[in-house]
């Protein structure tokens, strides 16, 4: 299950077997902030950003690689896997997402995404705080459909339907990673900005003007933020 997840890329491979040297169980991660701090530096020297951009990106990353292994078998396989924060395990690296590894994970039927949402909302959201393949792509957004109605989650984001000519579902998150801050950074397609610089760009349309961010301006200028807004 975890070995045929893994094919859809590094945020979704968790290794399986002995837990080699340098691994330390996840929770230990919830409780030692030195790690974290060393991976936001990390980040910060990558992408030339501050602390708090590079905080933002890092926690992204770090939420990336927790959800993705077992939300991919609850879709591919109807199965969830025991990643508890326990039993997963963490190695720092400095290029790239961190290496995960399970001694022996057992999985838990989900036969249907109702059960499937429920299941994960509780290892994601009790254990750790808080491209799905085509054939299972209705599948995968009934799950996560069903997972952003639930407690922490519920209201962070709009799950849209496929209208014509689109095909695909997509998704708006209500909270921004800060990445535009980065740069050379910009909007991810899901930004909550979006719709705001869409506002901005149509009022200036309708005055006769084209400024904009890409146009000799940020993006915090056109859309009117002062340092408090910009953890939306």
């Amino acid at each position: 299950m975890l070995a045929d997840v893994a094919d859809l890329g590094p945020f979704f491979t968790v290794g399986t077997g002995s837990i080699t040297a340098g691994y330390r169980p996840m929770i230990e991660l919830y409780t030692d902030p030195e790690p974290l701090r060393t991976r936001i530096g990390q980040v910060a020297r990558a992408l030339d950003a501050d602390d708090r951009v590079a905080a933002s990106i890092t926690f992204q990353g770090l939420a990336a690689l927790i959800v993705s292994a077992p939300y991919a078998a609850v879709v591919l396989h109807g199965m969830l896997p025991g990643l508890t924060a326990r039993a997963l395990h963490w190695r720092p690296v400095e290029d790239g997402p961190w290496a995960l590894r399970c001694r022996d994970p057992v999985g838990t039927a989900v036969p249907d995404p109702a059960a499937g949402a429920a299941a994960l909302a509780e290892l994601l959201l009790e254990e750790h705080l808080t491209p799905a393949r085509p054939p299972a792509a209705g599948r995968a957004a009934e799950v996560a459909e069903r997972l952003l109605a639930i407690g922490p989650l519920a209201g962070t984001g709009r799950l849209l339907r496929p209208a014509p000519p689109d095909r695909h579902w997509s998704f708006r998150r209500r909270s921004c990673c800060l990445y535009y801050r980065v740069s050379g950074g910009g909007l991810c397609e899901d930004c909550v900005l979006l719709d705001r610089r869409a506002e901005v760009r149509g009022g200036s349309d309708a005055a006769g003007t084209t400024d904009g961010p890409h146009n000799g301006g940020s993006v915090e200028d056109h859309l009117g933020y002062r340092d408090g807004d910009r953890h939306l």
